[in-house]
């Protein structure tokens, strides 16, 4: 997950703070410090996250693009000059393009912004800007939320209660709300000094820097490692009294499969997954972590000489086009499987699946997998030319089923219609427009759509007035028999809305028609 660190220079953050020691400090050096904590963070736990500097006052500018060069951010956040006043806004604009220019709208990134809370003034101002948010043209709209998925973490250089005299701390939080409410604000505890502003960009690790360590298994074959991003908790909104889901710290493989049979399933996030060597030689990065593997005409070869497991894994699910199937959880699993960046570097990713004991339909239950040596017959033949997957299901669906879905008002429209013509066509037509019409009552009163019976009644009125004196007189008897019968259902009256209720023909004495009508 990238990150974009926006800085903050504009001349408020070059207030003076009082610190005990003979040399003066800023606004700026207290944010320069804590950035260089978290730089030093990410160089030993992150080297593989790419990170962008943007420095900001009334213009912005991009200072470093996306790296994995910590010492390159490291010299451009030392060497930032100070500028005018502060204008949020354009800022945020800079980071929707150079995050969209570099990784699209697709990508997960988490947004960085350290100030001091002073607003600005004027035009340009975040509170002018959200003033007026509602009265843009599309144009000129607000570049939040940003248009990719996003969490925005605000590092103000300043106390609680210094934001709270004005409405920094209200504005800020609007800024968070707008984009979602992914994020966090944080202030400093205390006074302004390097140990307060420590605590605050530690927090800020604890919760989006935090490395996640896990011990992936498979029979007596084991290896640490450590998985990027960090998997977020997930809640299930169908169940009563959710409760938010982790995944263990003990992935266990519980099987293999061919990568033809699990094709691209929906999944909730990709992470890498890396093995973690005691051999620092392992990792040209110095992370202590083979992230890449380099690919010979022969083999697939590990940059270092310690065995691990992980890496061996790797190999054999490239090989043998296979994804391993992992348990994260009490009824939660995800796969394992070797992603290609390029023709040499390919990594070891696995993506989180739904949980449940069915996340993939066409699996069936998870459960209910098992090797292939315990099948009478091998299910996939004896040259792999053939796949017991997808699994049929046992009751045999029929696809012709006269299920009424309205998805775009054209759909409405044309079964309207065919109502109107049925009826223009009485009562010649009388089966087929009391059978178009009870579908469609049924339809409605399962969607709620009251609204529809009443239309429709009102219609088959207006159709009973526009009969010409030819017409035959059964005609306007049905429709005003079926307009008053719409119009009862339409109140909801149970004993008129009921579903299973079908409109029946009027029966009248005419000639020539009655006995018809009488066995409907």
């Amino acid at each position: 997950m990238p990150t974009v660190v926006m800085m903050d220079v504009s001349l408020s953050m070059t207030r003076p703070v009082v610190v005990e020691s003979s040399e003066e400090f800023q606004r700026k050096n207290l944010a320069i410090h804590g950035l260089t904590m978290l730089f030093e963070h990410m160089a030993t736990n992150y080297r593989l996250e790419f990170t962008a500097l943007l420095a900001f006052s009334s213009l912005w500018e991009l200072m470093v693009p996306f790296t994995r060069d910590y010492n390159t951010l490291q010299e451009a956040l030392n060497n930032l000059e100070d500028y005018d006043k502060t204008c949020l806004e354009a800022a945020l604009q800079g980071v929707s393009n150079v995050v969209q220019q570099e990784w699209g709208s697709g990508c997960p990134c988490q947004v960085v912004l350290v100030t001091d809370g002073s607003l600005g003034i004027g035009r340009g101002s975040l509170r002018h800007s959200l003033q007026t948010i509602k009265q843009r043209g599309e144009d000129k709209k607000f570049p939040l939320p940003f248009l990719f998925p996003s969490k925005l973490y605000v590092m103000c250089i300043a106390s609680a209660e210094e934001l709270q005299y004005g409405d920094a701390l209200e504005n800020l939080e609007q800024l968070l709300n707008l984009n979602g409410g992914e994020g966090q604000i944080f202030t400093m505890e205390g006074p302004l000094c390097l140990k307060n502003v420590q605590s605050m960009f530690g927090k800020l690790i604890d919760q989006a820097y935090s490395p996640f360590h896990a011990v992936l298994r498979c029979g007596n074959l084991s290896s640490d490692v450590q998985v990027f991003p960090r998997p977020e908790p997930i809640q299930l909104d169908e169940e009563v009294d959710p409760t938010p889901r982790t995944i263990l710290t003990e992935l266990e493989i519980v099987g293999f499969i061919e990568i033809g049979d699990i094709s691209s399933p929906p999944v909730l996030s990709r992470h890498l997954v890396l093995p973690i060597a005691v051999n620092k030689d392992v990792d040209e990065l110095g992370t202590g972590a083979p992230d890449e593997m380099e690919e010979d005409s022969s083999s697939t070869q590990m940059a270092g000489k310690s065995p691990n497991f992980c890496v061996l894994l790797h190999g054999s699910l490239k090989v043998e086009g296979m994804v391993a199937l992992v348990q994260l959880g009490p009824d939660w699993f995800g796969i394992l499987y070797s992603q290609a960046d390029s023709k040499k570097k390919s990594n070891l990713m696995m993506s989180l699946l739904e949980p449940g004991s069915e996340p993939l339909p066409w699996l069936g239950k998870i459960s209910q997998l098992g090797p292939t040596s315990d099948a009478a017959e091998n299910p996939y033949g004896e040259d792999d030319s053939k796949s017991p997957f997808p699994l049929q299901p046992k009751n045999k669906r029929s696809y012709a089923q006269n299920v009424t879905v309205w998805i775009k008002p054209s759909g409405l429209q044309t079964d309207v219609q065919k109502i109107l013509r049925n009826a223009r066509k009485l009562p010649e037509k009388t089966q087929t427009f009391y059978k178009e019409l009870n579908r469609l009552r049924k339809a409605a009163l399962a969607f709620g759509f009251w609204e529809l019976l009443k239309g429709v009644a009102d219609l088959l009125e207006r159709e009973c007035t526009l009969l010409p004196d030819t017409a035959h007189p059964d005609a306007a008897f049905q429709l005003s028999h079926a307009a008053q019968q719409l119009k009862l259902a339409s109140t909801g009256d149970s004993q008129y809305a009921a579903f299973q209720h079908n409109i029946t023909p009027m029966l009248t004495d005419f000639s020539g028609g009655a006995g018809d009508r009488d066995r409907l």
